[in-house]
């Protein structure tokens, strides 16, 4: 057999690939100098607790919208009739509780006491046929029976002047019976309550903004049938876009609420200061949005920050983060 030589390599040229080496080094991915995170939005969703057919719908999605601004209307044909009634009977309700604290008109009186005056001549005029009565059955001249008759008409005759007498003292008073003036009142205060409901269900069918705000989607057209509590617009006020980020197990522990932190993002022009306002009291896994070769740890902490309202409008809600701690705060 024979053997092959191969000549030997100079020893100075790989020494001078080490830098070299060394460089390539350099460019492999390194330990990420941020957080990685994205924009949440907190979206008010705006609903009529009563049902009806949307009529009217104010807004569309994209539209900003002040503060009390009118959103949408639903059919209040119903509600309206609803709020007569109630009108109707508190006024009935009324009627009858002052009708109890005035007593009978004067006109009304006049008859009683007319009444009472024919039954007094009554009872006189019987009264005086019984005296005869008794005169003629002394002198024989009539039966004992027909005096019986005589003295029973009189008793009638004074019964009557009685219960007149009593009905014109009741008719005359100012007020009904407490129990009665009680009841009515009663009766009005529960057809108050009946109209201040009706008035609100009528209200109800129209729903105004709560915030200011951008109208980020609507659920319905007009002419749809829409339930009671189903939302039919959302709202994304500026302070309720958040940052939400996610921090490694072992760096979690140097955060701290109201700890000042940047945003930053595609866009977004210069860093977003922003203040920590929620840190997750559990771990979980990496999510798969943020999952990355260059961040791969298992166990994170959901961590939340607030910009001020001012700079919120910069942010988008699934806009990717890249979140920092300001300088001066450790990581």
């Amino acid at each position: 057999m024979r053997l092959i030589r191969f000549p030997s390599v100079p020893r100075r040229p790989l020494l001078a690939l080490l830098p070299l080496a060394a460089g390539l080094a350099g460019c492999q991915p390194s330990a990420p100098a941020a957080w990685s995170g994205y924009v949440e939005g907190d979206y008010v969703y705006v609903a009529a607790p009563v049902a009806g057919t949307l009529t009217h719908l104010a807004v569309a999605a994209g539209q900003t919208v002040a503060a009390s601004a009118p959103l949408f209307q639903l059919d209040d044909v119903s509600a309206r009739a609803a709020r007569a009634q109630a009108e109707a009977q508190v006024a009935a309700a009324q009627a009858q509780a002052s009708n109890g604290q005035t007593g009978l008109r004067p006109p009304q009186l006049a008859v009683s006491r007319a009444q009472l005056a024919q039954a007094r001549a009554a009872a006189a005029l019987a009264d005086a046929e019984l005296l005869r009565q008794r005169t003629l059955v002394a002198q024989g001249f009539i039966s004992q029976s027909q005096l019986d008759n005589a003295a029973t008409a009189a008793r009638q005759a004074h019964d009557k002047v009685a219960e007149l007498e009593a009905a014109l003292q009741t008719a005359e008073q100012p007020t009904a019976r407490p129990a009665e003036l009680a009841a009515a009142q009663a009766n009005t205060r529960a057809a108050q309550e009946a109209q201040a409901q009706a008035a609100w269900r009528e209200q109800q069918t129209r729903q105004s903004a709560p915030a200011a705000g951008l109208v980020a989607d609507t659920f319905f057209r007009e002419g749809e049938y829409v339930g009671a509590g189903q939302p039919v617009v959302s709202l994304l006020p500026p302070d309720h876009r958040k940052a939400r980020f996610y921090v490694p197990e072992a760096e979690v522990g140097r955060l701290q609420v109201g700890q000042p932190v940047s945003l930053g993002c595609d866009g977004c022009g210069g860093p977003i200061p922003a203040r920590i306002s929620r840190i997750a009291p559990q771990a979980e896994y990496t999510p798969p949005v943020i999952y990355s070769n260059s961040q791969r740890s298992k166990l994170v902490f959901q961590v939340e920050a607030l910009p001020d309202p001012a700079d919120a409008l910069k942010l988008h809600p699934g806009q990717p983060l890249d979140v920092r701690p300001v300088a001066g705060t450790s990581r």
